[in-house]
C-alpha cells in the first residue's frame, strides 16, 4: 500500500450520500476520492429502528465514533451503548453491528485500517464474502425484534 502525497481537503458539500447496498443505511465515504489505500472513513446516519450489516473484518481495525445521538453497537455477544462523542475500537475477526433502537437519528463516523481493498466492489478476483459475512448479514439484534429492516422499496 502506498501513502498519499500531500493532503486532501474534503468539504461537506463534496460528500456523496447513498444508501448502503444491503441495509439501505444513508452513508457518505470521506476517503473514496482521495485514493487512500491505507484506511477508510465513512459517515453513517442510522435512522430510527434500523441496523447496519452484521459483519467482521479480516485485517482491519475499526473505530466507531458517535457524532450525534446515542449509539448502539453489538460486538460478539455484547451490546454497547456509546454516548455522543464516545468511541469504540473493534479489532479484526470480531462480529459487529451498528444499530439504532431509538426514535432519533444517530450519526456515526467509522474509520477503518488497513483498507481491505479485495472486498470493495469491482475487486478481481471476486472476494470470498463469507469471510466478512460468516452469518446472515441482515440479521437484526434482539433489541430490534419485531422490526422490519431494511425498508421495502
Amino acid at each position: 500500500m502506498k501513502a498519499i502525497e500531500g493532503y486532501h481537503l474534503i468539504r461537506p458539500e463534496d460528500l456523496f450520500w447513498r444508501p448502503s447496498n444491503l441495509m439501505r443505511i444513508p452513508n457518505a465515504d470521506y476517503l473514496e476520492r482521495t485514493g487512500s489505500e491505507n484506511m477508510g472513513a465513512r459517515l453513517w446516519r442510522m435512522p430510527p429502528m434500523s441496523a447496519n450489516t452484521l459483519h467482521k473484518h479480516v485485517r482491519a481495525e475499526e473505530f466507531y465514533f458517535v457524532l450525534e445521538g446515542t449509539g448502539r453497537l453489538r460486538v460478539g455477544d455484547e451490546t454497547l451503548t456509546v454516548p455522543k462523542y464516545g468511541g469504540v475500537l473493534v479489532g479484526p475477526y470480531q462480529l459487529r453491528q451498528v444499530f439504532n433502537d431509538t426514535d432519533a437519528d444517530v450519526l456515526w463516523l467509522i474509520i477503518g485500517a488497513p483498507e481491505e481493498a479485495e472486498f470493495l466492489p469491482g475487486a478481481t478476483p471476486p472476494p470470498d464474502m463469507s469471510l466478512i459475512y460468516p452469518v446472515d448479514p441482515k440479521q437484526l439484534p434482539q433489541e430490534l425484534a419485531g422490526t422490519t429492516w431494511p425498508p421495502k422499496e
